[in-house]
């Protein structure tokens, strides 16, 4: 057996190239670990595209170089964080290489150390640490790596035994999490980890194989690069690639042309080809978020790769749908404001509420760290308000903040209708901390409806939920189930009007027509003759339905 009292940053760089790898890999199993079976749990995919912009960077460090190799997984991952998971996973590697720097070669304590140094940045990272999450492996996997290195010196017999105890802290999450031991599942962000920690013993063992396709230095296989000619005026900015691996039980040979045909709706330049058990699509457009979620329908993303255009080309920076540009020479205003959302409906929505920029993402595509960062760099104010309107979101706002030079607020909004009661309070006449009260105040004014479908069978709060059934949700609670997306939908409002309620707003998604949107709002003018009832189009995957009521 292989025996090895330390590595050095060759043999580290392989633990973090294997680790990816084997992430990538498992990424599904992970998302299927959401805690409620509707199609945003996101967890693998968040953690992979975070290991995946470390990996990038790590890949282009010196081998001989702990110090580039560390700063190079520190700086890579936090800038591609994506979602809580990959937020905290961030902070975990920042602590981990700050420890490490310095050092050329790692013993079992020095590794250790490092991990401790890594659970304490993240704790500090989160406002209220919660029990039972990848916080707790990670934590126990520290403490216990610390007391088996005092007596283990072998680097591989060390791991091994650090990888059991991962694994024993992860199956007794649903002891600390009811919402877990409810649903039967561990953490999915603390499987993501122990996936991690799996894939890194693969190299310490030697048994570590590159993926050359998935680890390419761009990001995508070759023979989907395509050269972009200058001009002027691009109507689709955004170059999307991606394969799509392990492909689902129901695709059938031919179901790629249907694909065809839905990115043809998105964009131009579309090429679609299978081989196997593998699809492989380019298109351009506008946007990117749409055209992966349909790309998940099919099966395991890979090798995703997104380039703009317009920035190849103009020397521009977009990673979202902005506004009115103002001249390059105008003088910086004070006020900026930043949206997250999915939707062209929703995005067009936001933008005439006077948000400056709005960048792509939400449910399941979560933007990064840096995503964030270069959306702030875009507007040209002196203050600058980020509404992240998902939950999964917030702590890579805050994270943005924290590194950004400008003076950013983030307005913990959790949902869309949050957001929109949020810039509907938003007054630029008045100070910076008195717009904080008054947006923050505005977000406790409305409840938020979502009508979707379960992605798994599940048993949730009483309620026997098959897969494939409608669901709709309050505040993201599970309130009603059924089998008809209207029936859900009324029913779902029936349970949000009460006697203090004014207005119903209902965004329709992408699948839904407006005729069957409208017959919706009908059906709550005749319900409810003193509520206002507005109808708008929004755009949004997954979720047929996004519902306001104040």
């Amino acid at each position: 057996m292989l025996k090895c009292e330390f590595i050095d940053a060759a043999k580290l760089k392989e633990m973090i190239l294997s680790a990816t790898q084997f992430l990538d890999k498992h990424k599904q199993a992970v998302n299927a670990l959401n805690v409620f079976p509707v199609p945003d749990g996101d967890t693998g995919t968040n953690m992979s595209l975070t290991m995946l912009a470390a990996a990038k960077e790590v890949q282009s460090a010196r081998s001989d170089s702990m110090a580039q190799v560390t700063s190079a997984l520190a700086s890579g991952a936090l800038k591609g964080a994506r979602g809580n998971s990959g937020v905290i996973l961030s902070q975990l590697f920042r602590g981990f290489a700050r420890a490490l720097q310095n050092l050329s070669q790692i013993t079992t304590s020095d590794y250790a150390e490092a991990m401790q140094a890594g659970v304490d940045t993240a704790y500090k990272a989160v406002m209220k640490p919660v029990e039972g999450t990848m916080l707790t492996v990670a934590r126990v996997a520290a403490e216990e790596a610390r007391k088996i290195a005092r007596t283990q010196k072998d680097f591989i017999e060390f791991y091994e035994q650090v990888i059991k105890a991962a694994k024993k802290a992860l199956d007794k999450t649903p002891e600390m999490l009811p919402v877990l031991k409810q649903a039967g599942v561990v953490d999915a962000g603390g499987m993501g980890l122990l996936y991690i920690m799996i894939g890194a013993s693969h190299a310490l063992k030697g048994t570590f194989e590159l993926d050359s396709t998935m680890m390419a230095s761009e990001g995508c296989p070759t023979e989907l690069k395509f050269e972009i000619q200058p001009q002027e005026n691009i109507e689709y900015g955004y170059c999307t690639e991606f394969l799509v691996k392990n492909l689902y039980p129901y695709v059938e040979e031919g179901d790629e042309e249907n694909l065809k045909e839905r990115l043809n709706k998105l964009g131009d330049c579309v090429v679609v080809v299978r081989d196997n058990d593998m699809i492989k699509v380019h298109v351009h457009t506008n946007m990117p978020g749409k055209v992966l979620q349909l790309g998940l329908r099919y099966g395991e993303l890979s090798s995703i790769k997104i380039d703009n255009m317009r920035e190849q080309h103009r020397h521009l920076n977009e990673i979202g749908v902005e506004g009115p540009q103002p001249p390059d020479d105008v003088v910086e205003k004070q006020f900026g404001v930043i949206a997250v959302a999915m939707g062209q409906g929703i995005a067009s929505i936001f933008k005439d509420l006077a948000v400056d920029f709005v960048v792509e993402g939400g449910q399941t595509m979560n933007p990064s760290i840096d995503d964030l960062l270069k959306g702030i760099e875009k507007v040209k104010a002196k203050e600058i308000f980020i509404l992240p309107n998902n939950s999964n979101i917030i702590l890579s706002a805050s994270q943005a903040q924290q590194m950004s030079q400008k003076k950013i607020y983030v307005i913990p909004s959790k949902s869309i209708p949050q957001g929109i009661a949020a810039m509907l309070a938003f007054n630029p006449d008045l100070d910076a901390e008195t717009n904080v009260q008054r947006m923050t105040a505005a977000l406790g004014s409305v409840k938020t409806g979502q009508v979707t479908y379960a992605v798994r069978d599940s048993s949730f709060d009483g309620m026997d939920i098959k897969k494939g059934d409608i669901l709709g949700l309050i505040d993201g609670k599970i309130s009603v189930v059924g089998s008809d997306i209207s029936e859900v939908a009324k029913g779902l409002i029936d349970n949000m009007v009460d006697d203090n309620s004014e207005i119903v707003t209902l965004y329709y998604g992408e699948q839904i027509s407006e005729q069957d949107a409208q017959a919706i709002a009908d059906f709550v003018s005749n319900r409810y003759p003193d509520v206002e009832v507005e109808v708008h189009f929004g755009g949004q995957p997954l979720y047929y339905y996004i519902i306001s009521v104040e």
